[in-house]
């Protein structure tokens, strides 16, 4: 078994803000695992066993290991995600919605979601968007044209 060349030593100070992080319950999942992935090498707890118990994989606990080096404990803290941002709001969703369960267009008996999505554009609510898309806000919204009272 090769020697572990990442040392983890953590100061009283240190121990005891991980310590707090994994036990107060207002820090996400992914902050309390880090913390307790520190906590277990400082223990000495064997990298197999901390596996098991924080059910992580040997590459993410040899990263943390490698990320305390040069960040201490501040890299239990998540950073920004590097996704792409949200491209509709709250609000926008929300008169997505509305228009969904007003009254159709006339000529139409209930809304389509190719016919939502050019309304929506119309009335610049948005710059562009897929039907698809519509599909899916209204479907994420928990809506159903034929409960709206605009179904058949």
């Amino acid at each position: 078994m090769k020697k572990e060349i990442h040392i983890v030593k953590l100061s009283k100070k240190q121990r005891s803000e991980l310590l707090h992080l994994t036990k107060k319950g207002k820090a996400s999942p992914r902050v309390v695992k880090r913390a307790r992935v520190l906590l277990l090498i400082h223990e000495g707890i064997p990298t197999s066993e901390i596996m098991t118990r924080v059910e992580i994989s040997r590459c993410s606990i040899m990263n943390i290991r490698r990320r305390f080096q040069t960040e201490g404990t501040q890299l239990v803290h998540q950073k920004p995600g590097s996704g792409r941002p949200i491209k509709f709001n709250g609000n926008t969703r929300a008169k997505i919605t509305a228009l969904a369960c007003s009254q159709a267009p006339e000529g139409y008996s209930q809304w389509s979601l190719r016919l939502l999505a050019d309304k929506v554009v119309e009335l610049g609510f948005v710059e562009s968007i897929h039907f698809d898309t519509v599909g899916e806000m209204l479907k994420k919204m928990n809506y159903n044209h034929n409960e709206s009272g605009t179904g058949a």
